[in-house]
């Protein structure tokens, strides 16, 4: 079985979810990459030295600049005539671009997967991650998408794949690239910190968000997270937001402050390898999957934590 892996990159450099999606893909069997871009060849360069990976399908063109669905999923769909699995990391951009594959090749999505239990058969976590559900596909072609927190990343640099050019459709024309509003930060990227902390509704404002979270975080180098009840109250932007409709993550370490530990924020960050959590309800529901639980008031207990680091 020939799996056929979609790079996530930004036309400079791959992507830490796709590490991930290369552990997964090569249960499968061999492994293909894709590479789809503009002015993306270090990409291409990069991804042929991951561990396992065989052939780097190099689709330079700027059609493909912006990950736009409707252009890059034909070129997936001729690709996968000579593969058996189509293989994207459950990423804003894997979930817009698998579906539309799915669709041309008339099969069934595998959504989400937690691991590979043989060539047909896969976990997924429904009702936000309380029940783990076994599919079986009977496709002949599958698309698959992979939850990047739950396999762990290939090698980078001692692969020796070969990188290949294909022809590129181009433009389809059914959809255009107006703008982009993307926020910087000398953080690190939530979804490849391996510290974070979280602020929840307990905060009260956005004003005691920046006073009692950013400066812990900035203490520990640590990656800036909330629960999405912090999100639509309007203390942080939306690309903070963990949980089942925010960002999945699996840090080394993940500090929860004032949040009560809603099953949707559960199923976004309970794969962390220690949780802390703080919170002056003893009752509330984080407690049941932190490692380390401090009852208290937060707006004492995390300015004297950060004093005494």
């Amino acid at each position: 079985m020939t799996a056929l892996v979609l790079v996530e990159h930004d036309n400079a450099v791959v992507k830490d979810a796709t590490l991930a999606t290369v552990s997964a893909a090569a249960k499968l069997g061999d492994v293909n990459l894709l590479v789809a871009g503009a002015g993306c060849a270090a990409v291409a360069d990069e991804a042929a030295k991951i561990a396992g990976v065989g052939t780097v399908y190099l689709a330079d063109d700027a059609a493909y600049g912006h990950a736009l669905a409707e252009n890059v999923a034909p070129l997936i769909v001729k690709l996968m005539e000579s593969h058996d699995a189509f293989v994207a990391p459950a990423t804003s951009n894997g979930k817009n671009i698998a579906p539309r594959v799915a669709a041309l090749l008339d099969v069934a999505q595998i959504s989400d997967i937690l691991s590979v239990e043989s060539a047909d058969t896969f976990t997924r976590p429904i009702y936000a991650g309380n029940a783990i559900a076994t599919v079986q596909s009977s496709d002949a072609k599958k698309v698959i998408t992979v939850r990047g927190t739950a396999f762990d990343k290939a090698e980078k640099g001692s692969g020796s794949g070969k990188v290949e050019a294909v022809s590129a459709d181009g433009d389809t024309g059914l959809s255009s690239f107006v703008g982009a509003e993307i926020s910087k930060s000398e953080r690190p990227e939530l979804t490849s910190a391996k510290i974070i902390v979280s602020g929840g509704r307990a905060l009260q404002n956005g004003e005691n968000f920046e006073q009692i979270i950013v400066p812990l975080a900035d203490k520990l180098g640590a990656g800036v997270g909330a629960s999405r009840a912090a999100v639509d109250a309007g203390f942080v932007p939306n690309d903070y937001q963990v949980g089942q409709t925010g960002k999945i993550v699996a840090p080394e370490v993940y500090i929860a402050v004032g949040i009560s530990g809603a099953i949707q924020h559960l199923a976004g960050m309970k794969d962390s390898k220690v949780i802390i959590a703080i919170n002056k309800d003893e009752d509330a529901p984080i407690f049941q999957v932190a490692d380390v639980g401090l009852v208290g008031d937060l707006f004492k207990i995390v300015p004297e934590l950060t004093s005494k680091l």
